[in-house]
């Protein structure tokens, strides 16, 4: 039985804005995705027996069809014809509820490795189809980077690489409904947006981090009312951070450092507050 084993990076967003609402519901955006070294692994065989499996090291993770990486097992299998299972086994890096793609990485790292273990049955087009199905974030997660994306997240425009290894993420006990952020999102009154497009062009004219720091901003930071962020966010900038945001629908926040020494400091500090604080870097 051959597996494959892929690493399935987190990803931040530098920039989020909600800037309307389809027809359909779904919640039109404009953001910015950074891949962050901070990942899951997870490994996919083909199995002769017709089940999906999936197993994980952390027993709240769903190993059940509402797993997103069970369904773009399922999915995958529909569009490619095939009559083998899948047996998928994650280990989980990346804090659940977080706003970290977690659980759209996994997906995303699912149907490459079957693309891989199939020798490419798919073509791109139908794998970016299925990956659009599976969730908003999941479509940047086949590509990884620093990426402008719009629409529901799906229409992608890579960016150069935004390179920095003075990253802090870092995660209280409380974690956020994504549905719950929306309708919080819906309910707020003449809201302050941040400056995406801004930081795209600054992004694009290969600006340094702390040219990008005060660009950097997250629409849902004034709807999700979390008394954790902002005390992460607190203790960042005491602690000299450039800039500290939420990421996604929260409940994560990251800080840009002006160093390496710096940011190893505040996330020592960290680590004595929150369950989950680590330096990485961009990808």
């Amino acid at each position: 039985m051959r597996a494959v084993t892929r690493t399935a990076p987190a990803k931040i967003n530098l920039g989020l804005d909600i800037t309307g609402t389809r027809a359909d519901g779904y919640h039109l955006l404009e953001t910015v995705f950074q891949a962050v070294s901070i990942a899951d692994t997870v490994t996919v065989a083909l199995t002769e027996s017709p089940e999906i499996t999936l197993t994980c090291d952390v027993p709240a993770v769903p190993c059940s069809p509402k797993n997103i990486a069970w369904k773009a097992a399922q999915r995958y299998r529909e569009a490619a014809g095939l009559q083998s299972g899948m047996q998928i086994q994650i280990l989980k890096r990346i804090p659940m509820e977080a706003g970290m793609g977690g659980g759209s990485t996994d997906g995303a790292a699912v149907l490459l490795a079957l693309q891989e273990l199939t020798g490419n049955a798919l073509p791109q087009e139908k794998l970016l189809e299925i990956a659009v199905s599976l969730g908003a974030d999941v479509p940047f997660f086949l590509y990884g980077g620093t990426a402008y994306g719009a629409g529901i997240g799906e229409k992608l425009e890579p960016l150069p690489l935004f390179s920095t290894d003075c990253l802090v993420i870092a995660k209280g006990t409380a974690g956020v409904s994504t549905a719950q952020a929306y309708g919080a999102i819906d309910a707020l009154q003449n809201p302050k947006h941040p400056p995406v497009q801004q930081l795209r062009k600054a992004l694009e004219a290969g600006g340094t981090a702390a040219e990008i720091a005060p660009l950097c901003g997250n629409l849902f930071e004034l709807a999700v009312e979390l008394e954790e962020v902002q005390q992460i966010r607190s203790t960042m900038l005491e602690q000299g951070a450039l800039c500290s945001v939420m990421t996604g629908s929260g409940a994560a926040v990251f800080g840009l450092f002006p160093n390496r020494e710096s940011a190893e400091s505040a996330c020592a500090v960290l680590r004595k507050q929150v369950p989950f604080a680590e330096v990485c870097h961009t990808l």
